[in-house]
């Protein structure tokens, strides 16, 4: 090997033991700097494991599901599925609620004193004139309601009407409803239908911004049980008149209405629905009702209404098969000292 060979080797083996002992210094700083690393960091560490490990132990353990709590969540899903669910058209999925228990409306507290200064028959005021005279209108029209061999259609709807404004139907209608309300085996339902006009909230003083049969005709969301009002009269419940609408009459005349007059018929065996409805020669509504209607009762004043205005009357409601007569407003003799409303039947 020549000299210059031989210094070639020594020049390669010099340069691989200064290659090799580079690398061992780089080693040799990655790992000192590494070690600094961690051991500046360990505090952190040694922070986030003990947070970690509270975080474990502070998690409530999961416990498997026993196969009775299954059992139990689907039986309850199921009763509640089960439910009376009602859709338009008003039927209903299952048994029907009691609807006097589900009033969405709020209760309304009569005032049975200023009734009676009004005229109109009161649980709490005994036995008065008006009181009897009423007595005797009911009885008639509760054993067309509910005898078996009446042979009356919806005997228990009935509509009191006039033949023209102020003739006293809705004071009618009231004390009449007011007087059923005192029978011991009868429910009586109020409805306001003079849908134009509404007496009722101003006779029993509420507030007459309710929903009421307008807007349950209108509305295939609402049901019955959504327009009822209770009131601190026992057995007397309420339906306003609801939202007024242009179109009154054919919304009577609809087949939700018949519907809903069906509903009240047939729900309870015990109930009247007493109609306070428009007068018949200024409106249609009243005689688009009527041909509905089990029972007709038309209230007549005295000394104003002419033989002539009711025999049109009695035209207008002839396709009904009991019409009542009320006699409103006579005056008694000068020596009974009253002068107020009269009535005979």
């Amino acid at each position: 090997m020549s000299i210059i060979e031989r210094a070639a080797d020594k020049l390669k083996i010099n340069v691989d033991v200064e290659q090799k002992q580079a690398i061992k210094n780089i080693q040799r700083d990655i790992i000192h700097d590494s070690k600094r690393k961690i051991q500046k960091d360990t505090p952190d560490i040694e922070r986030i494991t003990e947070k970690f490990r509270n975080t474990i132990t502070a998690t409530p353990k999961i416990q498997p599901i026993e196969q009775q709590e299954v059992n139990n969540a689907i039986k309850i899903n199921r009763e509640y599925i089960d439910k009376p669910i009602y859709i338009p058209g008003r039927s209903a999925v299952g048994n029907k609620p009691n609807i006097d228990n589900h009033l969405s409306q709020p209760h309304i507290n009569i005032d049975l004193d200023r009734l009676h200064r009004l005229g109109i028959v009161t649980p709490q005021h005994g036995k008065t004139q008006i009181a009897e005279q009423f007595r005797i209108i009911k009885r008639p029209l509760l054993t067309n309601a509910f005898s078996k061999n009446s042979g009356i259609k919806n005997g228990n709807l009935i509509m009191i009407t006039s033949s023209l404004a102020g003739e006293g139907k809705s004071f009618c209608s009231t004390n009449l409803a007011m007087s059923i309300a005192m029978e011991m085996d009868n429910r009586v339902l109020l409805v306001d239908a003079d849908v134009a006009r509404p007496s009722i909230p101003k006779i029993l003083d509420f507030n007459p911004d309710r929903k009421g049969l307008l807007d349950i005709i209108l509305d295939q969301r609402l049901n019955v049980s959504d327009i009822l009002t209770k009131t601190s009269v026992d057995k007397l419940t309420l339906i306003s008149a609801g939202t007024r609408h242009p179109h009154a009459t054919e919304l009577l005349a609809s087949q939700s209405m018949a519907d809903i007059l069906r509903e009240l018929a047939q729900r309870y065996s015990d109930r009247i629905v007493i109609f306070d409805s428009p007068p018949l020669l200024l409106t249609s509504e009243a005689r688009v009702l009527a041909s509905q209607m089990g029972q007709i009762v038309l209230v007549v004043e005295a000394e104003r209404t002419t033989q002539q205005t009711v025999k049109e009357a009695l035209r207008q409601i002839e396709s009904c098969d009991v019409i009542n007569l009320i006699y409103n407003k006579a005056r008694t003799s000068a020596a009974s000292g009253y002068y107020g409303y009269y009535y005979s039947s």
